[in-house]
C-alpha cells in the first residue's frame, strides 16, 4: 500500500489556489509631480486673472474714447451752429467790401504768400474781383468751397470762379474747379503759363503756378497751400491785409525826408 508520503516531493500533485491573482495597485505619482501640477494650475488661474483685468481696463479706456467722441460731436454741432450765425455778418461785410475799389486785388497783393503767385495777367483779372466767399459744407468735416466773384471785365466769361475741396472716398483731400472760359483774344491761362516759364528760365528753377492756373491744378490737393491761406487767413479777416502799409511809399517818404534835411543843412552853411 502506497502512501502519499512515499512519492518523491517532486512528484507530489500541486494544489491550485482557490483565489484569482490580484492586480497590482498603481503607485501614486512622486511628490514632485504633484507640486508641478499645482504650479501649472496656479499659473493658469493667474493668467486668466490677468486677462480679465486687461479686459476690464480695455473697457474703461473704451468708455473714455466714447466720451471724447460724444464731446467731439457736440463741438462739431456747435461749430455748425456758429457757422450759420456767422453768415449774416459775412454777407454784410461783403456788401461793404464791394464799395471799396480794388479791395480784393489789394488784399491779395499785400499777402506775401499769395503775391508770390501773381503774374501780370493775374493782377489784371483780379482788378475786377468784387468779393471772395468761403462756404463750409453742411457737415463741415467733408470739405468747403471758395467762390471768387467778378464784375464785368474783358478777360473771361465766368462771373463766378469756384474751387471745391471735398474729401474723397478714402477720406483724403481732393479738389475740383470751374472751367475758365476766356473771351476771344484773352487767353489768360496761356499767357500766365508763358510768363511763368520765362521767369523760371531766368531764375534757373521752376516757378510755382500762377494764381489763375491754380484753379485747374488738382494734382495734389493735400499740399495746396494757397487754399489754406485763403480759407484760414484771408477769409476770416481780409481787412488786416488790405490795410498793410505800402513799404515802397514809406521808403520813398523816408528818402524825401533825408533829402529835405540835407537841403536844410546846405542852406544853413
Amino acid at each position: 500500500m502506497l502512501w502519499f508520503s512515499d512519492f518523491p516531493s517532486s512528484m507530489a500533485p500541486k494544489r491550485q489556489s482557490p483565489l484569482p491573482p490580484q492586480k497590482k495597485k498603481p503607485r501614486p505619482p512622486p511628490a514632485l509631480e504633484l507640486e508641478e501640477t499645482s504650479a501649472s494650475a496656479g499659473l493658469l488661474k493667474k493668467g486668466e486673472k490677468g486677462q480679465q483685468e486687461a479686459t476690464e481696463h480695455i473697457d474703461e479706456v473704451q468708455n473714455e474714447i466714447d466720451r471724447l467722441n460724444e464731446e467731439a460731436n457736440e463741438i462739431l454741432k456747435a461749430e455748425q451752429n456758429y457757422n450759420k450765425l456767422h453768415q449774416p455778418f459775412f454777407q454784410k461785410r461783403s456788401e461793404l467790401i464791394a464799395k471799396i475799389p480794388n479791395f480784393g486785388v489789394t488784399t491779395f497783393v499785400n499777402h506775401p504768400q499769395v503775391s508770390a503767385l501773381l503774374v501780370e495777367e493775374d493782377e489784371e483779372a483780379l482788378h475786377y474781383l468784387t468779393r471772395v466767399k468761403v462756404t463750409e459744407f453742411e457737415d463741415i468735416k467733408s470739405g468747403y468751397r471758395i467762390d471768387f466773384y467778378f464784375g464785368e471785365h474783358p478777360y473771361f466769361e465766368n462771373k463766378i470762379l469756384s474751387k471745391e475741396f471735398p474729401l474723397n472716398e478714402s477720406g483724403d483731400p481732393s479738389s475740383k474747379s470751374t472751367k475758365i472760359k476766356c473771351k476771344s483774344g484773352k487767353e489768360l491761362m496761356k499767357h500766365s503759363s508763358q510768363t511763368r516759364n520765362k521767369a523760371s528760365r531766368k531764375r534757373q528753377h521752376e516757378e510755382t503756378e500762377s494764381f489763375l492756373t491754380w484753379f485747374t491744378d488738382h494734382s495734389d490737393a493735400g499740399a495746396d497751400e494757397l487754399e489754406e491761406v485763403i480759407k484760414d487767413d484771408i477769409w476770416p479777416n481780409p481787412l488786416q491785409h488790405y490795410l498793410v502799409p505800402d513799404t515802397d511809399d514809406e521808403e520813398g517818404e523816408g528818402e524825401d525826408d533825408d533829402e529835405e534835411e540835407e537841403g536844410l543843412e546846405a542852406t544853413d552853411e
